[in-house]
């Protein structure tokens, strides 16, 4: 059978399944396709040339490459097709943005064709993707005197792949939808569960929202054609909980723009709206694509005559509406005026200055973020490789510098990583910066489409600034399905050709790692002022500052080593107080989350960075408070460490970067034993003096400050979903932490979990300390409620094994995951047992495993939106409860949530966490967890 017969039997089956054909990246298929459309007598001569002209992806796809070559045999006459003339051959070359097109037009503009090479040099005057090895072409044509490399380097100078682009549109008519009430989770947009289809756009589209809402969007847009629909989060932030480019992707693929006509289901420039705007990550995101995000504020808290918020008789405040933006309501968006105004323009509703920036007005005008950065870089060389001033076309870089004010932990890595800066300046929150990017993770559900992302911006390999790159498994770890036999090997293959470290060997020397990404990350990272881009939203680490980020910025901080952001502003959390020794450092992160709302009303963590003085504590035990900022709706988070602590924290990671090395995980270029080599420059800046542990100045300035204070953790708790909310806006938010007294015993738990990124080895050894308490006191266990446990990495199971500590959760174990033969079916029942599973991410990413419909979930996992770890049954409403180990295994084992005396026996003699908020020697602070 043929390649194309192959895909003929493709086509049939997604007709059944109401798709179209599937866009082709294959350069053998392509190759088959050609010989067709050469065949002026062939049956699917017709079809052929649709495929290629409508249905090829671009970049450094195979089937880019064999696509180019045959445009450009048409342009210099080797082969006559009647359907793509030359100048058409041109147009199509225009469309696949770099890689092998920019290759062929410089082949054809640098040639001695003068008619074809000027046609040529006009295509490429629209084009940005340029890498080095195009630029260097250009630039010794130039030197040689071509004449068409120096009127390509005079457009470039000047920017007019820019300048000669169309302005945005002044007025923007919308017309809403309102996809839910309160916040909204990308889970909405792109459910976990079908990510395994995140790189076939079209497929995957079918999954946003649901079906009914797909057709209610629809004719949206057959009743307002000339109008976008925006969709809206009522009473609620869009886009927590991820920053998903495949939510964004649904949006746009709804309710955007095409990007090209000749390449499918590519949309960009989607509007969000939410009442309380949209989540930082998400926002970011967005972006990307030149889209719009709206923050509506069109509900407000009623106050009384002193202005103080009015609560209901839940103690939550009373909202009043100060204009509607239901379904179907028409408004205006005025890109000029930066408002929001009713449909007529008479009434101004909201200032949308923050939407348009003029950075981000630029994102819209190129279509995305990613043609402004290369456009940026393509005019630099080209002035410079003229001699001549850079003008840049560009909006300037916003520098904010207060004179005499210190630096908050955040803006000093900043500064240090800043890219071209003005010398010498000082930049504080609010400044624009071009930063060096030092670690880069990719995560496995969205690294399909970040590798889509590098083959479209024509990225080839890693970039030399970064000094780490790891590609993980951890997503798809649970259960080696169909799915994942299709998609994770190729995944690998590629992105260890691109020059990361990849969890699984293409090669099959070293046994596969699916350890959870963010603790990858944080091992890796060695060093307290490096800047961290991870494909996950929970890339938070506790060295540096880290920053969850969709596919496509993270492709372009592989591509370019480079990441652009504002500065955020800071708020700083510090301790008071001594911790009970029966409490948990989750509980700690719950009462942070508590008490900070309480002190200030509204969460001023949104979309800042939190600095948090923590600096008694080791990286994995300081992780779990990193790693819940994500559900804070904080824009990262930065742990200040002691000397000594830090030291030993990066003791820590080169021994596991080490074990790593040993697996043969390292590559070519050994970029593992960099990263050892950069750990062991860091610690003897610490010891001798030369560079301390990362500190804000005494007189920095903060947004607000939290203080924390342990005295009032007197009890274990939860955050809870609070499903049953009258007011729908409360539900599924992570602002309802409930102490465990609040359930009076009496609150039925059908499942534990204990796994994903919040837990590390001590979590795993209190399991285990745990059952051995309670098999003393009362002779056995038994659990009333099954208990899911997987360790979040490899090592924590293998020292488990050599201290003892996995001997007795086998013993009440009915499985124990088998490398061997790894599951190929998802978990759909659950007796009352332990299961021991695979490390990874299993119930807490909910795309493979998840709990019954309608159960009530207790979990150490980060996740509480609806769906994600438990869906809906027909009859009861699906809860995910987060808490601490300790208190999720008691539960497991009662089968209900315990009460404080019950709680207090099973820990007995368990060292949780000896945290002091003082600045004291480590070694005084340790726990189990160590």
């Amino acid at each position: 059978m043929s390649q194309y017969s192959d895909y003929l039997d493709e086509i049939e089956t997604r007709k059944e399944q109401g798709l179209s054909p599937k866009p082709i990246d294959d350069g053998a298929l392509v190759e088959e396709i050609i010989e067709q459309i050469k065949d002026t007598g062939h049956p699917h001569r017709a079809d052929s040339l649709h495929h290629l002209i409508y249905n090829t992806l671009p970049g450094t796809t195979s089937a880019a490459g064999a696509k180019a070559t045959f445009l450009k045999s048409i342009i210099v006459g080797e082969v006559t097709v009647e359907e793509i003339s030359p100048e058409f051959a041109f147009e199509l070359l225009s469309h696949m943005k770099g890689g092998p097109s920019v290759d062929v037009l410089l082949d054809v503009a640098l040639g001695d064709k003068q008619d074809t090479a000027v046609q040529a040099g006009e295509v490429l005057k629209t084009q940005v993707f340029l890498y080095e090895a195009d630029t260097d072409r250009l630039k010794a044509a130039y030197e040689a005197g071509n004449k068409i490399a120096a009127d390509l380097l005079e457009s470039y100078s000047k920017a007019e792949f820019f300048t000669k682009l169309p302005d945005v549109d002044e007025e923007i008519q919308v017309v809403t939808y309102i996809a839910a009430e309160g916040d909204i989770s990308t889970d909405l947009l792109s459910p976990g569960n079908q990510a395994h289809s995140r790189s076939d756009r079209e497929l995957h589209g079918k999954c946003l929202i649901s079906e009914a809402a797909q057709k209610e969007i629809e004719a949206l847009k057959l009743q307002h054609p000339d109008r976008r629909v925006m969709l809206v989060a009522e009473k609620g932030t869009m886009g927590v909980g991820s920053s998903r480019m495949s939510g964004v992707n649904n949006v746009a693929l709804w309710t955007g723009k095409q990007a090209s006509p000749y390449v499918p289901f590519v949309n960009f420039a989607p509007v969000v709206a939410g009442t309380n705007g949209i989540s930082p990550i998400f926002l970011t995101t967005v972006g990307v694509t030149g889209g719009i995000g709206v923050d509506l504020k069109n509900w407000v808290k009623k106050v009384d005559e002193d202005g103080k918020a009015i609560l209901n008789n839940d103690g939550n405040p009373i909202l009043e509406q100060r204009y509607s933006v239901e379904t179907g309501t028409v408004l205006t968006i005025n890109t000029k005026k930066k408002k929001l105004y009713s449909a007529d323009g008479s009434e101004e509703l909201v200032d949308m200055a923050g939407s348009f920036t003029p950075q981000k007005m630029e994102f819209m005008k190129a279509g995305g973020s990613y043609a402004i950065v290369f456009g940026k870089k393509l005019q630099t060389f080209a002035c410079e490789t003229l001699g001549i001033e850079l003008k840049s076309a560009f909006a300037p870089a916003k520098e904010v510098s207060h004179e005499g004010q210190g630096l908050t932990a955040v803006e000093k890595i900043f500064n240090a990583n800043a890219r071209g800066a003005t010398p010498g300046k000082v930049l504080h929150a609010g400044s624009d910066v071009r930063a060096k990017v030092n670690i880069v993770g990719s995560q496995d559900t969205t690294g399909l489409m970040t590798s889509q992302e590098l083959e479209a911006m024509a990225a080839t390999v890693l970039s030399p600034n970064v000094d780490g790159a790891y590609q993980s498994g951890c997503h798809t770890a649970s259960v080696w399905d169909l799915k994942a036999q299709a998609n994770t090997p190729r995944l690998m293959a590629f992105m260890h050709k691109f020059g990361l470290i990849t969890a699984r060997d293409p090669k099959d020397v070293y046994h596969a790692m699916t350890d959870v990404i963010h603790k990858v990350l944080n091992d890796i990272t060695v060093d307290d002022w490096a800047i961290i881009i991870g494909g996950d939203s929970h890339t938070r680490m506790s060295k540096g500052v880290a920053f969850g980020a969709d596919s496509g910025t993270v492709a372009l901080a592989l591509a370019t080593g480079e990441a652009t952001m504002p500065i955020p502003e800071s708020v700083k959390v510090t301790f008071k107080g001594e911790m009970a020794p029966h409490m948990d450092f989750r509980d700690v992160v719950h009462a942070t989350q508590a008490q900070m709302l309480a002190q200030h009303g509204d969460n001023v963590f949104q979309g800042r960075i939190i600095e948090v003085h923590i600096g008694t504590l080791l990286a994995d035990q300081a992780f779990t408070f990193t790693d819940w900022t994500a559900e804070m709706k904080a824009k990262a988070s930065i742990c200040i460490s002691n000397d000594d602590t830090l030291i030993e924290s990066l003791e820590i990671a080169k021994s596991r970067i080490k074990i790593m090395i040993e697996k043969g995980m390292d590559n070519d270029v050994q970029m593992l034993q960099g990263l050892i080599d950069i750990a062991d420059k860091r610690i003897d800046e610490i010891r001798s003096g030369e560079k301390p542990a990362l500190r804000p100045d005494d007189n920095a300035k903060y947004y607000a400050e939290v203080i924390v204070d342990l005295d009032q953790i007197v009890e274990p708790m939860i955050a809870d979903p609070d499903v049953n909310n009258a007011d729908v806006s409360k539900r599924y938010t992570h602002d309802t932490i409930r102490p465990i007294s609040y359930y009076a015993a009496e609150k039925k738990v059908d499942l534990g979990f204990v796994g994903s990124c919040m837990v590390h080895k001590g979590d795993i050894k209190i399991v285990a300390q745990m059952l051995r308490n309670l098999e003393d006191e009362y002779g056995k266990v038994e659990f009333k409620a099954p208990l899911v446990v997987a360790a979040p990495t490899y090592n924590i199971v293998d020292e488990l094994k050599e201290e003892g500590d996995w001997a007795i959760l086998q013993k009440y174990s009915g499985f124990e995951f088998d490398d061997l033969f790894p599951k190929q079916t998802a978990r759909t029942e659950y007796e009352n047992i332990l299961y021991l599973e695979r490390p990874g991410c299993n119930l807490c990413m909910g795309n493979q495993e998840k709990a019954a419909k309608g159960d009530t979930v207790l979990a150490t996992s980060t996740r509480l939106f609806q769906g994600r770890v438990v869906a809906d049954s027909e009859t009861k409403k699906g809860e995910s409860l987060l808490g601490s180990t300790p208190v999720v295994v008691l539960s497991a084992i009662l089968g209900r949530t315990p009460t404080l005396e019950e709680y207090k026996v099973a820990v007995e003699g368990i060292d949780l966490t000896k945290f002091a908020p003082s600045m004291e020697v480590p070694g005084t602070a340790r726990s189990v967890h160590f």
